[in-house]
This record gives C-alpha cells, structure tokens and sequence, in this order.
C-alpha cells in the first residue's frame, strides 16, 4: 500500500534528492535568456533551445532552422522535483529536439523556483496558438495532432494530473509513479497510450510505477521498460543516453506513425526485449 501523501509534499521529497543527483548543465544570468545554439542531439537537425516573453517560465527546444518539410510534434516536459530550471534536462530534451520536436520544459533556462501541472497545459496551448498566430515564426509548422506529455520523477506526477486532457496523443512517465492511492482516480482518466521508463529495483519510484501499472485502466495500450540505472536514469549522458535512444524511437512511433520504432516495443520479439531492458506490455498491438 502506498504512503496517503500527496502530490505538492512529494515534489518537496523529489526536489533535494534530484537537484543534487543530476549531472545536468545549468546556465543562470543574462545569458539564460538568450537562444543557445548546440550541435549536440544525433537527430538530423541542429537544436537550440530559447526562450519568448509569449510563453514565460518556460524553455522552449527546438530545431534551430525550422524545416519547410516536416511538421514538428509537441512535447511537454515536467521537471525532476518540479523544479523550475527548464535546462535541468537539456541533454535529452536537445535530442528530442534534434528528431524533429518542439519541446517545451518548465522553467527558464537555470530557473530557479517550483513548477505545477498547469505549466503543462500551457505549453500544449501555447504550441497550438503559435501554429496559427499571424505573423509566428512557427506558424505552419507545428503538429497540433501530435502532443506527448511527460516527466521526470515529480515531473511524472505532474503529468498524471494533466493527462486527461484529449489533446493528448501519448503519455510518458520517467522514473515516477504515484505515490498515494488517493490518487489513483489520475489513472482511471488515462486515456492515450503510455510509457513508462523507470531505473530498475534500485530506483525510488520502481515499486509506485509497478504498482500503477497494475492499476492500468484495462484496454489502455501501454508499454513498461525498466533499465538497471537507478532513480536519475541516463539523463546526464550526452544525448540523454539510452533513455534518449528509446525515447527518442517512443515519440517516432506514437506522434510520427513509425512503424520500424514501433517494433522497438511491440511483440515477443520487440527491439527492446532480450536486451538489458525488462519490458512489459500491453494492448500494443
């Protein structure tokens, strides 16, 4: 049985516990609020990640020259402790974003402060007004039929509270479960296919995600990986490692139609089975 605490005091528990793990880049003063250009990512576009007084609080990565060519899915990303340092995870969010994403993170780039869910949805909002906003640089290249939503440990909490709104195409949770059965109505109003990406037995939140998962609503199409890596995951590693390369195929699969990426996690036989990864599915297919 989980601990009856609730979302708000588990950000408090997440926050010392990730702000000292993470070997993640952090960039503070003016320069924070400049646009920063990376060829880091093995996508085929070169990524940056900005900022816009249209969109405050938030870090917005991105292709740095926008293709004519291919609409860019949207995805929103919540932070580790629900902090508010939108470059905390910038290893992996450049990756994403080097495939072809508009990724959106709560917090400015080294912010400081707390998140909440409603920074989410505000992203997702934000995203579709700029495809259609006269005069956008994004407009015209945004895909407002494919939004993923996903978090890091308090990130993932915050996730879950969003997660019914029907723009949402896919649901990602990383190294998170809930973490008080009062909450598990947030599991019942899921509805598009999830993923969650834990670090193994060793990892704080593996008994809550194992237990979330077996509290699926049933017919829910969902895939379980868990890598031996701990709590931080590979978020640290250039490219955000291995949770960089299968999330990176996740979102090809379920926001771009992929079936080759689809095949990482489909099936007895799935790209991901057999390896270091412990898989469990269903509904997929």
């Amino acid at each position: 049985m989980r601990s009856p605490m609730w979302p708000r005091r588990v950000a408090a528990a997440f926050a010392g516990l990730l702000a000292a793990a993470l070997a993640v880049p952090v960039l503070a003063g003016p320069a924070a609020a400049e646009p920063v250009r990376t060829t880091a990512g093995t996508g085929p576009y070169d990524a940056e990640y900005v900022t816009t007084w249209r969109l405050p609080g938030h870090t917005v990565y991105r292709p740095a020259e926008l293709p004519d060519d291919v609409d860019l899915p949207i995805v929103a990303w919540g932070n580790g402790g629900c902090l508010a340092d939108g470059t905390m995870f910038e290893n992996i969010l450049t990756e994403f974003a080097s495939h072809g994403y508009l990724v959106i993170a709560n917090g400015r780039p080294g912010g400081i402060g707390r998140t909440d869910p409603e920074m989410l949805t505000e992203a997702v909002d934000w995203a579709i007004d700029e495809n259609d906003r006269l005069l956008s640089e994004y407009r015209g290249h945004i895909d407002t039929g494919g939004i993923a939503v996903m978090g890091q440990s308090c990130g993932g909490l915050e996730t879950y509270e969003v997660a019914d709104d029907p723009r949402i195409t896919t649901t990602v949770l990383w190294n998170s479960g809930l973490l008080s059965d009062r909450d598990n109505h947030l599991l019942a109003d899921l509805h598009a296919p999830i993923a969650y990406f834990a670090g193994g037995p060793s990892d704080i939140a593996y008994e809550n995600a194992m237990d979330d998962w077996n509290r699926l609503p049933a017919g829910l199409p969902a895939f379980m990986g868990n890598l031996d890596v701990g709590h931080t995951g590979t978020f640290g590693q250039p490219n955000g490692g291995e949770y960089g390369r299968v999330g990176t195929a996740w979102l090809d699969w379920r926001l771009k139609g992929d079936a080759a990426a689809g095949r990482w996690f489909v099936g007895p036989d799935c790209g991901l089975c057999s390896t270091d990864w412990d898989v469990r599915q269903r509904n997929l297919g």
